[in-house]
């Protein structure tokens, strides 16, 4: 079987190395899927047996231009503890240092300004159970108000507070964020989530068309299918990884370096 991991530096852990290749992954899909913001937004994961570090993309990057080693070790402080020229963005350390001291399952912190998760955000009831993409999220999404852009320590109460034990976050007019316990969850959030919203919208879209929502009890059970992994369901991402690595892979993608 191919070792999915090689061409890890010396002076790397194993673990850490691993790490490194699924964040910049993760990275990579989402601009190949057209949700990233330019150099703007941040995945963050972090490092392995070390509750108090994360890596982070070097600020000025694009998501497609991320690799293993160009990812940023910081600790939740924001200080860098890597020799590296590049820095963080602040708004990121303010997000993602919150979510990773307060949460254990806090493993991945994704988030974007994906234009169908902004647009759903403005919503008041955020997003509507309307497609099975969506049941998923059904009373499991939270809401946290636009304060201005993210740089004020104070607010990382108050992101965690409106977190709760959710796994998705609509930040109001501003975009998602997702919890993962791997980059492959987080980033499966994400692809559901935003798939779902676009749906919404759509349907928003279509003049003179009722919608049809199912009742609470249906809704209810499909989301704990989905968060009970009912039957051959999974945790998000399980099944989905291996074959983005293997497509990545095919692609000649770099970002294993």
């Amino acid at each position: 079987m191919t070792d999915h991991y090689s061409g890890r530096p010396a002076h790397i852990a194993e673990d850490e190395w691993k790490a490194r290749v699924d964040l910049a992954a993760c990275y990579r899909m989402v601009a190949r899927l057209g949700m990233d913001d330019l150099i703007y937004n941040h995945i963050s994961m972090r490092v392995p047996g070390h509750e108090d570090q994360f890596l982070l993309n070097p600020y000025g990057f694009l998501f497609e231009e991320i690799t293993a080693s160009s990812l940023v070790k910081i600790d939740i402080e924001g200080n860098k503890l890597d020799d590296t020229p590049y820095t963080v963005n602040k708004a990121a350390f303010v997000i993602h240092g919150a979510l990773h001291k307060s949460s254990h399952d806090a493993v991945c912190v994704l988030h974007t300004h994906s234009d169908s998760s902004v647009a759903v955000s403005c919503q008041k009831d955020g997003l509507l159970p309307l497609s099975q993409f969506a049941m998923r999220f059904y009373q499991r999404q939270a809401f946290h108000a636009y304060e201005g852009v993210a740089i004020d320590l104070a607010e990382q109460e108050r992101l965690i507070s409106h977190l709760g034990g959710n796994k998705v976050m609509l930040m109001r007019n501003h975009g998602i964020l997702t919890i993962g316990r791997t980059p492959g969850e987080a980033f499966m959030l994400l692809y559901y989530f935003e798939r779902a919203a676009r749906i919404q919208l759509d349907l928003q879209a279509a003049s003179g068309v009722e919608m049809v929502i199912p009742p609470h009890d249906v809704c209810e059970k499909a989301a704990r299918q989905f968060w009970e992994s009912k039957g051959d369901i999974l945790i998000a991402g399980e099944r989905e990884w291996p074959a983005f690595l293997r497509q990545l892979d095919r692609e000649g993608s770099d970002f294993r370096q």
